[in-house]
């Protein structure tokens, strides 16, 4: 995978060449927008309404609206000549314990790989952070913004997360909690339903039951076959929250772990049925 950042990563006097590349994506099934007509693909082309023409990329320049249809220009080498040092350099400033940060700061995720000159340095700086438990605060530079990051070490190596500023967290509205008195004994009642509840984090458990049925869908749909929807379970009346706690543990007690939710159910097209309906339209153009 191509590298996202090269530059150097830093530690007193210590320097590391590093890059980074993404840790995670979304894994999705999008769709393209066809022209209902034609079932033609539909494309969104760069267009000035003044001029009244398609325009080319290298037409495009940057512009600031700094009033209503009112802009400040720039250049990539005027916005290049602002580059901070982090743009290449990036300083560990600090070092804290990551239970002190609130995941609520988290955004992105990124390896954290050494060049071939700093391996040696790389891994002492990894074995020292496992050791200690301590994860590094720094600043980078890159796509068009100054990003404060925690960099921490996993078995495999250093990971890097970009976080949000502080004035980037929205505000949490009032719960109304003050409004309630728990009694003694809801309390440990739900303290008995997390503990049955509880068990380590299995990633592999949970899977994307939305994009699952897309894919049945989809793999139906070419096929020449029906999918109907599996009935879902009834949602249960509001109940007394004492009674909820105990039904709850009484079920858990009682029935296994449900296992993973079907949504969609494939259903075999008959000839009667295949007769009645209307052929189906194709696209006369793939759709990438």
């Amino acid at each position: 995978m191509a590298a996202t950042w090269k530059g150097t990563l830093s530690f007193g006097l210590v320097a590391i060449p590093i890059q980074l590349s993404p840790a995670a994506r979304t894994e999705r099934i999008s769709f393209n927008q066809l022209h209902k007509v034609c079932h033609t693909r539909l494309k969104q082309p760069l267009f000035c309404p003044t001029c009244n023409r398609q325009v080319e990329r290298s037409e495009v320049e940057k512009g600031y609206e700094y009033e209503k249809d009112q802009y400040l220009l720039f250049t990539e080498e005027e916005l290049d000549r602002i580059e901070p040092e982090s743009a290449r350099m990036m300083e560990i400033l600090e070092f804290c314990k990551l239970d002190e940060i609130d995941p609520l700061f988290f955004d992105a995720s990124y390896h954290v790989a050494p060049e071939a000159a700093g391996a040696k340095a790389y891994k002492l700086l990894h074995e020292t952070m496992q050791r200690t438990g301590y994860a590094g605060i720094a600043k980078v530079t890159m796509h068009n913004r100054e990003y404060i990051v925690i960099v921490r070490a996993r078995k495999t190596g250093l990971t890097l997360h970009t976080m949000f500023y502080s004035n980037e967290i929205r505000a949490a509205s009032e719960t109304g909690e003050g409004k309630f008195e728990i009694k003694e004994q809801e309390r440990a009642l739900a303290m008995q339903l997390v503990e049955s509840l509880a068990a380590p984090f299995d990633p592999e458990k949970y899977h994307d039951t939305y994009q699952e049925a897309l894919r049945t869908l989809i793999e139906a749909k070419a096929q020449g076959q029906d999918v109907v929807a599996v009935p879902s379970a009834a949602q249960a009346p509001p109940i007394d929250l004492m009674a909820a706690l105990k039904q709850s543990l009484s079920q858990k007690q009682t029935a296994p772990r449900p296992e993973k939710k079907t949504l969609l159910r494939v259903v075999p097209k008959t000839a009667q049925t295949a007769a009645e309906e209307p052929p189906a339209k194709k696209s006369r153009r793939k759709a990438g």
